[in-house]
């Protein structure tokens, strides 16, 4: 029969992911294929032996998680994996993101705040002075590894900068130019095996310029422009993502501003908005991958 792992966080274990794991197993059962979950803690491996449960590889492995170090020794083992380890890590961490996509993807202007260690921290702040002039306010401050907007800020001033940055306690952020005409608003396009198959636009009316739907937004269908679709399957492409979230911005003219790109976005939101189902489409593509289908 034909197999393959979902490959979860052992420790991530809520109703909102759970729930998207049904209808990627349910998606996989349609297409005759048993998909079984496994956490990292099952996956656990010595590196140059293999899985400690002495479990062999399935046909594939459809990795949900973003522990990049886990979808290496899998991929050392020959699992193909959807996505790929170096998919997961470039969307992971937003700075690089950004720098594998600059000058391919139009983008705020960025600038990557330098390295400190946790037990240091951000001790000068005289950085986040330079970074304001650049860019100006109010300026969007976000660390590389976040989800769901909370690990986005908005600064309005220099002080409101700094205080933003110090409680960060030493963890890795970028500066970016905020795009003003998109306050609130932004639009979401799933990609799947390098076509758009739905999109909807996300806005908040509650001031707030996050436009996610966890962080209060709201959703409704929404029909991207060519360019939009382009530069989403472009995006996916350069990153070598089998599947992905893309977010933009409207910038002047509703141009598309990369926001980010999301490895493994949660889907649920995006079929109650347009109907369509992202974890029947994912399941299609990778039978087509896998088994030729």
């Amino acid at each position: 029969m034909k197999s393959g792992w979902l490959i979860v966080n052992h420790f991530l274990q809520t109703e909102k992911f759970t729930e998207h794991y049904e209808w990627l197993q349910k998606a996989a059962e349609q297409k005759e294929i048993c998909l079984t979950v496994k956490t990292g803690a099952d996956l656990m491996c010595e590196i140059a032996e293999g899985l400690l449960s002495g479990d062999k590889c399935p046909d594939f492995g459809l990795f949900w998680d973003k522990d990049v170090r886990l979808a290496l020794s899998l991929e050392n083992r020959g699992l193909r994996l959807f996505n790929s380890a170096r998919a997961v890590a470039l969307c992971d961490d937003k700075s690089l993101t950004c720098l594998a996509l600059a000058g391919k993807i139009p983008m705020p202007r960025t600038i990557m705040a330098p390295m400190t260690y946790p037990a240091i921290g951000y001790g000068d702040l005289s950085f986040v002075k330079t970074a304001g002039e650049a860019l100006g306010y109010p300026m969007v401050i976000k660390e590389c590894f976040g989800s769901f907007g909370g690990q986005v800020y908005l600064a309005n001033n220099l002080t409101e900068a700094q205080t933003i940055v110090d409680g960060l306690s030493g963890r890795p952020f970028l500066f970016q130019e905020c795009i003003t005409s998109s306050f609130g608003r932004d639009v979401r396009i799933e990609v799947v095996g390098g076509r758009v198959i739905a999109a909807m636009e996300r806005f908040n009316t509650d001031g707030d310029f996050r436009a996610n739907i966890s962080a209060g937004g709201k959703m409704r269908p929404f029909t991207p422009t060519k360019k939009q679709a382009e530069l989403a399957t472009l995006a996916c492409d350069v990153l070598g993502l089998d599947f992905a979230g893309v977010d933009f911005l409207f910038g002047a003219d509703e141009t598309p501003i990369l926001c980010e790109v999301n490895s493994n976005a949660h889907f649920k939101n995006l079929y109650d908005c347009t109907g369509v189902n992202a974890a029947e489409a994912i399941m299609d593509h990778v039978a087509r991958t896998v088994f030729a289908e």
